[in-house]
């Protein structure tokens, strides 16, 4: 359990933490920016741990996930709440894990628009950019 500003970030598995986290991905990537539901499913859930935002009312606000393999993905804040910091909270929970599960280095997909973001959080852009479900995304690396 992490603490920051008022949030709490909680980790767990797709089991612990499914009804909290498919809610805010079903919001933000399926409603808004419109990837077809069948791409944002998969069967990677059951064998990733997961990190859910709550604010102080205990309402779930954010989340993402690490895959076995040290990919971070599916992050994902609530509109109403952009820019408070629940995206950073989130990373830094999902980093820590994959620190404490011994991964030398952690890698994602950042939608280009977020790519700044990353950046602040020691991330490092490789490659060219590629299309994922029409919205552009970059690799990016952080070792640990």
């Amino acid at each position: 359990m992490h603490h920051a500003g008022g949030l709490t970030v909680r980790l767990g598995t797709w089991e612990d933490l499914r009804d909290e986290a498919s809610a805010i991905r079903l919001e933000v990537f399926v409603q808004e920016q419109k990837v077809p539901i069948e791409i944002e499913v998969d069967a990677l859930d059951a064998a990733s741990m997961h990190a859910v935002a709550f604010d102080q009312a205990g309402a779930a606000i954010g989340t993402g996930r690490l895959l076995p393999d040290g990919h971070i993905g599916r992050m994902a804040v609530r509109r109403s709440v952009r820019g408070l910091g629940v995206g950073s909270a989130l990373l830094n929970a999902l980093v820590e894990q994959a620190r404490r599960q011994g991964f030398e280095g952690v890698v994602l997909h950042a939608q280009t628009h977020a790519q700044g973001f990353y950046v602040l959080h020691g991330f490092i852009a490789e490659g060219d950019e590629f299309d994922d479900a029409n919205i552009a995304h970059i690799l990016m690396r952080r070792s640990l």
